[in-house]
Order: structure tokens, then C-alpha cells, then sequence
């Protein structure tokens, strides 16, 4: 749904909190809607970006635009957006089973339901293939008389759902490479929970499926403002981290399973990186592989160590010496496979993830052989561990096996000799509404 990806250049102005009239009666992008007897079903809409997320794993840090798609499969990259559309309806249906799904025929949600053991209800639309950010505009401006509206993809994702000004709160379902923008659930198990939960919350209030129901209004439960930003993904390739804000859509008010917006690090102190450098250099063993993950904490430490590792790339280095630059998912798992490995990896701030966020590089399978040798090193500052606010830190690799190796306490690294322990769970573990 991304190979006509508009100028990001472009603003979002009037999306903010907005909302356009629904459909009239004949409007032929309405679904229909016959309510049961004694009052509507909670409605729920499900758009899914069928190539969000692929070029993760093949190193492309972005999925935008028909070549980079073309260049992830030829890497070795598989699209998965619609798995994890299907964790977050499956654990939606386990809880509400009585929720009548909308969405579009085919990978763009119909696939999706059906893998999840779902009957889907089908808009009146027949995407592009491969679909088009304009059919998923055109997706939410059919869906105008759900009560939520769910949407699996990333940023690029997030900005089409926008474009379309829909008339329900929205949730996002992560699968994308970069997932910065407020709106987003931290795990597809935890979007499909908070749907359920907020279709209770609509039945306590006396919803009679209504559209419409922003703010908190309409008995559709609270909700609050997240915001929408997202990166000119040619500059972000380039090392160019500009994230840009397009605006505000209306969530569902469940903070704690919520991933927020990703934070900064420019309020760390001066040389906190470097400090945070030094301390690895100094556990770094002889004959072990490191593999750095992206970020300006973990280059830090190949520029200590002298090599032209990348900002945004994954890199191997051993005894002082680069072995790969820039490698994918595939590439990384032939390297580490019978040696020694230790990850590298630094926290996104304001959101908590060490693993699956800008990093799907290290996918479920590396993330195996990484844990039955070397294990992890996360790097933070302390300034970032305090913007947690207790939250935990969070691993999202897509295999619930994998993220579990991960699960118990850390020690951080935050100065040169200095360190904290914290706690990192499975982003798929409940979390408290």
C-alpha cells in the first residue's frame, strides 16, 4: 500500500481531530450493515498494508515505493503484515467473538480474518495489486459507520489512514520498519485486546453502533489524541533522521498498551554515547562476534573502535575488525551460524524497544543462535530509562518463542562503568488497560 507514496513534503492540515459525514444511504462504499435484533454489533474495520514492514529484514530500513518492495524480495524478505493483522483479530474474536469485522477483499484484511477463524464483511472496493496508499484512503472513507477502526502497517500506513479522516478512533497494529508515530498498540495481541475492551466498554455505555464516537462520545469508550509522524524514507536511508509530524488521531485511552511516540535522545548529556562506548569496548572478548544494531549509541562504539559502521544498518565486527556492514536478515544469519554472538543493541526512547523496531534484521531464528551464546548487551542512557517512566523494556520479534528467551532482567548499560538492571518482557505479554 505503499508504492505511491505521496510527497512527504505534504502536511496534514485539518486531519488533526477531524472527521468527514458518513455516507448517505446509497453511498457504494458502505458496507452493509443490517443490525441484530436489539441493537447493532460492535463494528470493527481492518485495513492491512500487505507489504508493510518487508524491507526490515532485508536491510532497506523502509518499505516504501514498488522497488524497494522488489529489492526486499529479491533479499530474501517475505511480507507479514498480514500474520500479524491475524494475531491482533484472533485474540480480538477470542475475547468479543460476536464482533462483526469489515474489511477489504484479499491481503488488504480479508485474508487476514479468515486466517484468524473470522467470517470478514467486504466494502464494496477492488484494490490495485499491488494496493495502493490511495486504496487504503479510500478503504477508510468506506468504513465510515465502524465504531474502531484497526490498521496493520507502519508509519508510511498511518499517514493513509489520515488522509482518509475517518469518522472512528483508530488503532495501529505494528508492522512496519519504523513505528514512531503514537498510534500504534505495542503488539498485535495487545491491539486486538484493546479493541475487544473497547467494544465492552461501548456495550456498558449503551452503544447502538453509531458512528462517529470520538472523544470519548457516542458510547464508545475514551479515547485521546496520538499523533501521527512519520520520515522521508530516501533521507532516512542516507542517515537522515527528520521525523516529521502530519497530525492526530483519536485512540483508544488504554496508555499502558499503547507503544507512544519514539523519543529523542537529544536531552542526554553531553558524551553519554561515548561514555556508553567505552563501557562496551571494554567487555568486548576476543574471537566473540558483536553485532551492532542501529542507532547513534551503538555507532558510537564502531566509531571508538575506528570502523565505518552505519547509523542506521545492522553491523558485525570481531577482534576489533568489521566484518559485515549493513547486512540483512539472511546474510546475518549465515554469520553468526557456529560462532559466538553477542547483540548490541541501544532502546528506543519514549517507547521501550530493544528488539523488532528498526532492527528486524535480527529476526526470530538470529535471535535463537544470539541467545544460546552470547546473549545481549542494551545500551541506554539514563536520561532514556527515566522517560520509561518504570515502563519495561520490550522485544516484538514476531515469534513468541524468541521473545520469551529474552524475558526476565538486563543489565543496561548507561556510562562507562556504570550499569542498571531492567526488566524486558515480550511486547505479546498482556499489559494492564
Amino acid at each position: 500500500m505503499t508504492t505511491d507514496r505521496p510527497d512527504p513534503s505534504r502536511t496534514a492540515a485539518g486531519h488533526p481531530g477531524s472527521s468527514r459525514a458518513a455516507g448517505g444511504a446509497g453511498d457504494p462504499g458502505r458496507a452493509a450493515r443490517p443490525g441484530p435484533p436489539g441493537g447493532a454489533a460492535f463494528t470493527v474495520g481492518l485495513i492491512v498494508n500487505p507489504v508493510a514492514g518487508i524491507g526490515g529484514p532485508a536491510g532497506l530500513k523502509g518499505s516504501d515505493g514498488a522497488g524497494v518492495q522488489l529489492e526486499a524480495l529479491a533479499r530474501g524478505a517475505s511480507p507479514r503484515a498480514g500474520e500479524r493483522a491475524a494475531l491482533a483479530v484472533r485474540a480480538l474474536l477470542a475475547r468479543r467473538p460476536d464482533t462483526r469485522i469489515v474489511t477489504v477483499a484479499g491481503p488488504m484484511g480479508e485474508d487476514s480474518v479468515r486466517a484468524a477463524g473470522g467470517v470478514p464483511e467486504l466494502v464494496r472496493q477492488a484494490p490495485g495489486d499491488p494496493s495502493s496508499s490511495r486504496d487504503t484512503t479510500a478503504a477508510v472513507e468506506a468504513m465510515r459507520d465502524v465504531d474502531l477502526l484497526l490498521f496493520a502497517g507502519g508509519d508510511g500506513t498511518a499517514r493513509d489512514v489520515l488522509d482518509g479522516s475517518p469518522s472512528c478512533p483508530v488503532l495501529g497494529v505494528p508492522a512496519g520498519v519504523k513505528v514512531y508515530s503514537g498510534c500504534f498498540a505495542v503488539s498485535p495481541a495487545a491491539a486486538g485486546t484493546t479493541a475487544a475492551e473497547f467494544g465492552r466498554d461501548a456495550g456498558r455505555a449503551g452503544s447502538t453502533g453509531s458512528p462517529g464516537g470520538t472523544g470519548g462520545t457516542g458510547g464508545t469508550g475514551s479515547t485521546l489524541a496520538a499523533e501521527v509522524v512519520d520520515l522521508d524514507e530516501d533521507a532516512y536511508r542516507c542517515g537522515r533522521v527528520s521525523p516529521l509530524l502530519y497530525g492526530t488521531l483519536r485512540v483508544p485511552a488504554a496508555r499502558a498498551r499503547l507503544s507512544g511516540r519514539k523519543v529523542g535522545s537529544s536531552a542526554a548529556a553531553p558524551g553519554s554515547a561515548e561514555a556508553i562506548a567505552r563501557e562496551v569496548a571494554a567487555r568486548m572478548r576476543p574471537g566473540v562476534r558483536y553485532v551492532l544494531g542501529p542507532g547513534a549509541t551503538t555507532m558510537a562504539v564502531g566509531r571508538l573502535l575506528g570502523l565505518a559502521t552505519t547509523l542506521l544498518g545492522v553491523d558485525v565486527v570481531q577482534d576489533g575488525e568489521l566484518v559485515a556492514a549493513d547486512v540483512t536478515e539472511r546474510r546475518l544469519l549465515g554469520l553468526v551460524d557456529g560462532h559466538e554472538t553477542c547483540a548490541v543493541l541501544s532502546v528506543i526512547g519514549g517507547q521501550g524497544f530493544v528488539l523488532g523496531r528498526g532492527n528486524q534484521q535480527i529476526g526470530p531464528a538470529v535471535l535463537k543462535k544470539i541467545m544460546a551464546s552470547g546473549g545481549l548487551l542494551v545500551l541506554a542512557t539514563q536520561q532514556k530509562l527515566a522517560g520509561l517512566g518504570g515502563r519495561p523494556l520490550l522485544a516484538d520479534t514476531g515469534d513468541p518463542e524468541a521473545d520469551a528467551l529474552v524475558a526476565g532482567h538486563v543489565s543496561v548499560i548507561t556510562g562507562h562503568r556504570e550499569s542498571a538492571v531492567y526488566r524486558i518482557r515480550p511486547a505479546t505479554e498482556e499489559f494492564p488497560a
